[in-house]
């Protein structure tokens, strides 16, 4: 029996030496994560807090019955990304993506699969399922589909901005919003000449901009997580 064991098992019932030991062992769980995933991680990603969930879990469900300690572990926040994947290939095709809405679309493709699900696993993988499915058929209205983002999603820093202010023009203007949902046409020119934004940006990113506007103005909580970029333009 190793020391670490006996640390696991003591902090399953002492919070203050539980926290400290996941201190102790964050090394192991970013390099562990990134492993897995195939991609360096930070603690700013979102699979960091789930990679952290899942050694608690470990933890907690620990016993020397199970063997060495660190091996268990490494099961357990394995089976959990297994488990996302697993469940990720059960969703709607939609599902390309609702990172296209932040920065970086083209380097999380190859997650995409892990980040949708991780966001939505087990509690709000069900909200968020009927949110993006809702918003399929919205987008549909238009003549586009979610997948079509992907394209057309802002890559350079000056670009997003300027979609963001784009989607938050409007959606401070209610009259706005009512008239691209009934007409389905983006109000291209109100846009440039009160924002004086190049038309070529906003044309180039209409469907974009208009499935932000649908997100923000409508009731997709979960999808709106990743617009947050938009909020500062309010």
């Amino acid at each position: 029996m190793r020391q670490i064991d006996e640390s696991a098992i003591k902090a399953q019932n002492d919070k203050d030496f539980l926290e400290i030991f996941i201190y102790e062992y964050e090394p192991f769980i970013m390099h562990l994560t990134s492993k897995v995933l195939g991609r360096y991680i930070s603690r700013s990603d979102d699979q960091w807090s789930i990679s952290l969930s899942a050694f608690n879990e470990a933890v907690k469900s620990y016993s020397f019955e199970k063997g060495s300690f660190i091996p268990f572990a490494e099961k357990v926040i394995r089976r959990l990304y297994d488990y996302i994947k697993k469940q990720s290939n059960h969703l709607p095709e939609v599902l390309v993506s609702p990172h296209v809405f932040e920065n970086n679309a083209e380097e999380e493709q190859m997650a995409i699969a892990h980040e949708i699900a991780e966001k939505t696993a087990v509690a709000s993988q069900n909200d968020a399922r009927l949110e993006i499915n809702d918003l399929a058929d919205t987008l549909s209205g238009y003549g586009f589909s979610f997948s079509d983002l992907v394209s057309v999603s802002p890559k350079a820093v000056k670009t997003k901005k300027a979609c963001a202010k784009a989607i938050a023009f409007v959606i401070k203007r209610p009259v706005l919003v009512n008239e691209l949902k009934r007409t389905k046409f983006l109000p291209t020119k109100i846009i440039v000449e009160n924002l004086n934004l190049p038309r070529k940006i906003i044309e180039r990113h209409r469907k974009y901009i208009i499935a932000g506007i649908e997100i923000i103005a409508g009731n997709y909580p979960i999808l709106a997580e990743y617009l947050k970029f938009v909020r500062e333009e309010f």
